[in-house]
């Protein structure tokens, strides 16, 4: 995706945001909790009230002024998608509610018909359930198993163990690009490469990639690439999965219904090309309208500076974290997106997020639907301050100030 060169000015970005405004518990909020959900920009909060004044029908199902309106307007979406990741074709882009559909949609669609007893598929320690659920469930229905490559203690994964278990057995191999718990960043290219020798085919959780970085799918080499709406500035109940055009075609829909078929006789359905095939009854218009507007947003300001800021902040909040005594940092790979896990001796996380949200300040705590990483560190619970561009040194700062006073009632 080519970046929009303009000057990074984090106060007129915040303007754009009406809920960054408001108080929590009588204070400012602190908003840090952008890798659980983003916040979203009035372009986007604007364009869907737009969609719903101006032009409300279905798509794809009728041929009246309102149904042309609103399926341009969501069609223009895959477009704007299909561009935003480099994707050879918009036919490869299917519309889905997020990045759990996306993998349920591989899961049930394309590994379960390849796999028979003895057969693998592999994933990373490091993995959302989203991207361990799905396989584990397709596995006992077939008798395969799930393998999970190890990570070491920075957070890094073991890139040299992961390839070691890419043996025949294996019918798919899975790697998040972005930990939404560590913040590492995978080297899914140099992944994609091994895979590629061995003719396995690699899908990656690209959830907490495509906030942050631009993502070119022909460059990364990967099979598939799913990736979810709301972390992104758009609305819930949004996302996409990316896969390679002669997957698609081999794939049978996964679910059924209308606008996936060319003609439905009880003798017998044709389903409709791909993407259209795997998108099944009426989908979220107004939220993919959003979305579009949420991709404009971002070329506006370019993820050039976008990275140098999110980085700027990173750096600024790690290093007053590691200030504090007793608090220990969970995950520091060499390369990182904005997203700091720790925790505090003698406090639990959740005691933690509570007093801090009192304060103003809004982070999240828990597992984070990470439970194999909860059980590599040895903890059953994180905190996590998670970090979006429209973030300042100022809130860094006041949320030091915060666990610091929340630390002084702990202890």
């Amino acid at each position: 995706m080519t970046d929009t060169p303009t000057v990074f000015d984090v106060q007129r970005i915040r303007a754009d945001f009406p809920l960054l405004s408001r108080t929590v518990h009588g204070k400012p909020l602190v908003y840090f909790d952008n890798a659980n959900t983003s916040q979203k920009p009035l372009a986007v909060i604007e364009a869907m009230n737009a969609h719903y004044r101006e032009r409300n029908a279905n798509v794809a199902r009728a041929v009246h002024q309102l149904g042309e309106e609103a399926t341009g307007a969501f069609e223009g979406a895959r477009d704007k998608l299909a561009h935003f990741i480099n994707a050879p074709s918009r036919d490869e882009l299917i519309l889905t509610s997020g990045t759990t559909q996306s993998i349920n949609l591989v899961a049930y669609s394309y590994v379960l018909p390849k796999l028979k007893p003895g057969d693998a598929i592999l994933t990373t320690v490091m993995e959302h359930h989203a991207n361990i659920v799905p396989w584990q469930l397709v596995a006992a229905r077939s008798g395969a198993t799930v393998k999970a490559a190890p990570i070491d203690q920075r957070g890094e994964l073991i890139v040299e163990a992961f390839v070691a278990l890419l043996t025949p057995e294996v019918k798919l191999a899975c790697v998040t690009h972005v930990s939404n718990v560590l913040g590492t960043v995978n080297p899914v290219r140099e992944i994609a490469r091994e895979c590629k020798k061995r003719g396995i085919p690699l899908l990656v959780d690209g959830s907490q990639a495509l906030p942050h970085r631009p993502v070119d799918v022909q460059a990364l080499g990967c099979d598939f690439y799913a990736f979810t709406g709301h972390k992104m500035l758009s609305p819930t109940g949004t996302g996409a999965l990316w896969a390679k055009r002669e997957h698609l075609e081999a794939m049978p829909p996964f679910f059924g219904g209308g606008e996936m078929i060319r003609e439905v006789r009880f003798s017998g359905t044709t389903f409709a090309a791909p993407p259209h095939k795997f998108e099944a009854g009426t989908p979220n218009i107004a939220g993919f309208v959003g979305l579009s507007a949420a991709l404009d947003y971002y070329r506006s300001i370019g993820f050039e500076a976008i990275r140098a800021w999110e980085q700027r902040l990173l750096a600024h909040a790690t290093e007053r974290l590691r200030a504090i005594p007793g608090l220990r940092i969970i995950g520091e790979a060499a390369e990182k997106e904005a997203v700091i896990s720790f925790l505090l001796e003698g406090a639990q996380a959740g005691d933690l997020a509570t007093l801090l949200d009192l304060q103003g300040v809004a982070v999240r705590s828990g597992h984070h639907c990470a439970h194999p990483l909860m059980q590599f560190y040895g903890v059953p619970a994180t905190l996590r301050a998670s970090l979006a561009f429209y973030n300042t040194i100022e809130e860094i700062d006041e949320f030091i100030v915060a666990l610091l006073k929340v630390r002084k009632l702990l202890m």
